[in-house]
């Protein structure tokens, strides 16, 4: 077993020190050390996309991101996020067109649209299906996802918020 390591972070805003296992993940150590529970373990290969947080503003696979390597910086899960509001519109988006239902994938989807509203405001439909290709979901069929994040894209424009 290896020696643990102290770390110092910012979680959602509040900062935490503790003493890791080097080999812990970052989604690990947020569920179990700090009782996270919205920020979900799925596949633990990085593949489906439901440990999806911010990494310095960053998204990123938590399940592939040691804890170690968190040390010193702004981690952001989609409670944070969600509390600060910037989600809001989205958040509402996939109520109105019901495209979330059991919740296991949907703090991932709801970062990985947040981060695709941010870098692409002129997205397509087709641009929305590929980036969002790397976060699964098992039960939506992802149509009502797609339409969700379409229609806060549109929203966004029609506002001239999107740029």
């Amino acid at each position: 077993m290896s020696e643990p390591m102290l770390i110092n972070l910012r979680v959602n805003g509040v900062t935490v020190e503790r003493p890791v296992d080097p080999r812990l993940h970052l989604i690990d150590f947020l569920r179990d050390e700090l009782g996270m529970k919205t920020a979900r373990a799925g596949c633990e290969h990085g593949v489906c996309g439901a440990c999806t947080i911010r990494l310095d503003g960053e998204i990123v696979r938590g399940c592939l991101v040691l804890a170690v390597q968190a040390d010193g910086k702004e981690i952001e899960t989609i409670d944070g996020a969600s509390d600060r509001g910037d989600l809001k519109d989205l958040q509402a988006a996939f109520h109105a067109h019901n495209a979330l239902q059991c919740g296991f994938c949907t703090s991932g989807m709801l970062l990985t649209a947040s981060a695709l509203l941010h870098e692409k405001p002129d997205a397509d439909r087709e641009q929305v299906r590929e980036y969002m290709s790397g976060n699964y979901c098992r039960c939506t069929g992802y149509q009502s996802i797609v339409d969700a994040i379409s229609d806060v894209l549109q929203q966004r424009r029609a506002n001239g918020a999107g740029r």
